[in-house]
């Protein structure tokens, strides 16, 4: 009897079919984690965990359809790998206004990042979803993306964000917000170079890097960032000053 696998003669030892699969099976298990977790920490630190839960639990449940897509077509899931993108960014950059609101944080930073990384996505997904083949549609959309990129990263490292964790006077807090920096300085650097793999992408045009391969690392990197995200939000619950 032959499997789906035979059928579209996708071989059955795909590395980018095996890291959705295990993405799928790490992201579950840490929403499970994290959920079980939530309550055993202190109370201020609760929703930053429910949260943490959800992120991991959204990106699960996309992770489950993007492997059939990707094992019924071949083919980039991209518009379901956007959705997946545009639900949980935006609360990976809340996490940044959860963890410094003792501190001060305003409704007003929690609404900036999130249109930050709203855009950075939306326009992302214009540039490559949407895209001629040009460089010049490419670059547009790409630059217009990283605007919302740099917003969050110079929150984090040097502006609002970075100052309230230092106001807060808890060491924790402070090396766990700097943590989640290097996410998204190194982090999410995976995201771009994919982008710019794409036709009409810097780095397709000018040095020939095809996409095909493309989902194998943000297959990884979403693993790494989205339950690394979390792991350090668990850090700061179960240590920080109470």
């Amino acid at each position: 009897m032959k499997t789906l696998l035979d059928i579209i003669a996708i071989p059955k030892d795909d590395p980018i079919a095996f890291t959705f699969f295990t993405g799928y099976m790490a992201m579950l298990a840490a929403s499970v984690f994290f959920f079980v977790e939530r309550s055993s920490v202190e109370g201020k630190w609760k929703l930053s965990m429910l949260v943490s839960g959800l992120i991991t639990g959204i990106a699960a449940v996309h992770y489950y359809y993007m492997r059939d897509y990707y094992l019924s077509t071949g083919e980039n899931p991209t518009a379901l790998r956007y959705i997946d993108w545009t639900l949980t960014v935006p609360l990976m950059c809340v996490e940044f206004y959860l963890l410094t609101k003792a501190a001060g944080a305003t409704k007003s930073l929690l609404w900036k990042l999130i249109f930050a990384s709203v855009w950075m996505l939306v326009t992302g997904y214009i540039g490559e979803a949407f895209t001629d083949g040009s460089t010049g549609h490419s670059v547009l959309w790409g630059l217009l993306s990283t605007l919302g990129y740099l917003y969050v990263l110079y929150t984090a490292w040097l502006g609002e964000v970075a100052q309230l964790a230092a106001k807060s006077g808890d060491a924790t807090v402070v090396k766990g917000i700097r943590t989640l920096a290097w996410f998204v300085l190194v982090g999410w650097a995976i995201y771009p170079i994919g982008y710019m793999c794409m036709p009409g992408g810097w780095l397709n045009t000018f040095l020939g890097w095809q996409s095909s391969n493309v989902d194998l690392f943000y297959n990884i990197a979403d693993a790494i960032n989205k339950i690394g995200f979390g792991l350090v939000v668990y850090s700061i619950a179960v240590s920080s000053k109470k």
